[in-house]
């Protein structure tokens, strides 16, 4: 169970960080050390949705193995999908407060 909601927040992410990331490479591709952010983007972005994604499916999982009830595909979608979006408020929020 757990591993079908992990997939797909870790698949939704990458829909985000991907596009991200090479937009961070095009902007700063002339500066020196610009250029890496973009890889460092993209790897925060992987090892920061395999965590939560891990921790939080693993959670979802054992909730729904505890009250008894199967999981169906489209569920493993949506909390997953489900879960990137509540990453990426948080990203935002965390970001406006900085300013």
């Amino acid at each position: 169970m757990w591993h079908g909601v992990f997939l797909r927040a870790l698949i939704s992410s990458l829909f985000f960080h991907v596009p991200a990331a090479l937009l961070v490479l095009f902007m700063l591709r002339h500066h020196k050390y610009g250029r890496f952010m973009s890889m460092r983007l993209l790897l925060m972005g992987i090892m920061g949705s395999i965590t939560a994604g891990i921790l939080t499916g693993a959670a979802i999982a054992g909730v729904y193995r505890a009250v008894g009830k199967k999981m169906i595909p489209f569920e493993t979608l949506i909390l997953g999908v489900g879960q990137t979006f509540c990453m990426v408020v948080v990203s935002f929020l965390r970001i406006l407060a900085t300013l």
